[in-house]
C-alpha cells in the first residue's frame, strides 16, 4: 500500500486545482517558543494561563498585594522564583533608617516585614545587591533568555535584552503572581523592528529607541511585542540593548526583546544566579535555541516587519 506525501493545491482561473510545491513551515519566533513553553492552559476567555518564571518585586507596588494575600490567607506560591529589592524610595543623600520621608519609610517598613513573613529574599542595602530592579535582574544573572519575567513596573521590558519576555504588571496582578505564579494574558502580535547601519558619532542606544518611537509613533506598538533586530542591534553591547528594550513601553508595545546570541551568553557567564560549569554550557545551548529561527516568519498575519535606518 503506497502512501503519497500530501501536496498543497492551488486553484487556477478555471476553477481546477493543480499541485504546487508545499510551502516551507513558517519559522517560529522567540515569542512563539517562550509563550508555548510557559503556557499552562488556554482559558475559556481565550487568554493564556501563563507561568511566570521570575517575579521581581519592589516596595511601591507590593504592600497592597501582600495585604490581599493576608486577607485571603494565602502564601507566596513560589518564593524561590520571587526576589525583592528596595529601589524607588531609597534617598540619594542620607540612607539611614528611618528615612526622612515618612511615606518612603512606611513603604520600606512594609517591604521588610512582608519579605520576612512570606519567606521571600530581599536585596537591601546591607546585601550589596540592592539596586534598580531592572538593573540588578540582569547584573545578578536572575534574568535569563527564554524566561517570562513580571514586575510591578512598566519598564520591566528592559529584561527583554537578554532574550526574555518581560512585562510590567499592576498591583492586582502582582497579587495574582504571588499567589499562583501565573497570569491570565492574551498573546500579543509581533512586530519585528530592524535597525540597520552604523551609528554616527554622538548617536547612542537611547537615540536609536527614540528614532524607532519617532518613526512608528507612541501608539505604534499597541497590541504588539517588538522584536529588535538588524546589524545595529547585533553590534550593541548588552547595556545598549537594555536601553533599547527599556523604552518599548514608550512606543506602546507590551514588551520588547532581542534574540539571545553569543554576546548574551558571555554577559551572563559568571553571574551570581546564572548556572555554573557544565550546567552553564547546557543552559547556553538552550538559550540560543529559543531565538527566532532562520527563515521568514513574517508571512504570518499577526507579524509585521518595520525598518529603521541609522546613519
Amino acid at each position: 500500500m503506497r502512501h503519497d506525501t500530501p501536496r498543497s493545491t492551488a486553484v487556477g482561473p478555471s476553477g481546477l486545482t493543480s499541485p504546487s510545491l508545499r510551502r516551507p513551515p513558517i519559522a517560529r519566533t522567540l515569542l512563539d517558543k517562550v509563550w508555548e513553553a510557559h503556557t499552562v492552559r488556554t482559558l475559556p476567555s481565550g487568554q493564556t494561563q501563563l507561568l511566570i518564571g521570575l517575579h521581581l518585586i519592589h516596595e511601591v507596588t507590593t504592600p497592597q498585594a501582600f495585604q490581599m494575600l493576608k486577607e485571603l490567607k494565602l502564601k507566596v506560591r513560589m518564593p524561590e522564583r520571587t526576589f525583592g529589592t528596595l529601589d524607588h524610595i531609597i534617598p540619594t543623600t542620607d540612607q539611614t533608617r528611618p528615612y526622612a520621608d515618612p511615606m518612603a519609610e512606611d513603604m520600606a517598613a512594609h517591604m521588610y516585614r512582608n519579605m520576612k513573613e512570606f519567606g521571600v529574599p530581599l536585596f537591601d542595602m546591607s546585601t550589596g545587591k540592592q539596586g534598580i530592579v531592572h538593573v540588578i535582574g540582569p547584573e545578578l544573572g536572575l534574568s535569563q533568555p527564554g524566561m517570562t519575567i513580571a514586575c510591578g513596573d512598566s519598564h520591566t521590558s528592559t529584561h527583554g535584552a537578554v532574550g526574555a519576555i518581560a512585562f510590567g504588571i499592576g498591583t492586582t496582578q502582582v497579587r495574582d503572581v504571588l499567589a499562583t505564579q501565573c497570569l491570565s494574558m492574551a498573546k500579543p502580535k509581533l512586530r519585528q523592528v530592524r535597525v540597520e547601519g552604523a551609528l554616527a558619532k554622538g548617536v547612542y542606544a537611547k537615540d536609536v529607541i527614540l528614532a524607532i518611537i519617532g518613526t512608528l509613533g507612541v501608539k505604534g506598538g499597541v497590541g504588539y511585542a517588538y522584536e529588535y533586530a538588524g546589524d545595529t542591534i547585533e553590534r550593541m553591547t548588552m547595556e545598549e540593548r537594555l536601553t533599547v528594550c527599556n523604552m518599548s513601553i514608550e512606543g506602546g508595545a507590551r514588551f520588547g526583546y532581542v534574540n539571545p546570541d553569543a554576546k548574551t551568553v558571555e554577559y551572563l557567564r559568571g553571574r551570581p544566579y546564572a548556572p555554573a560549569g557544565a550546567a552553564f554550557e547546557r543552559a547556553a545551548t538552550w538559550w540560543k535555541s529559543v531565538a527566532t529561527e532562520p527563515g521568514d516568519p513574517y508571512g504570518a498575519g499577526d507579524i509585521q516587519r518595520e525598518h529603521v535606518t541609522q546613519g
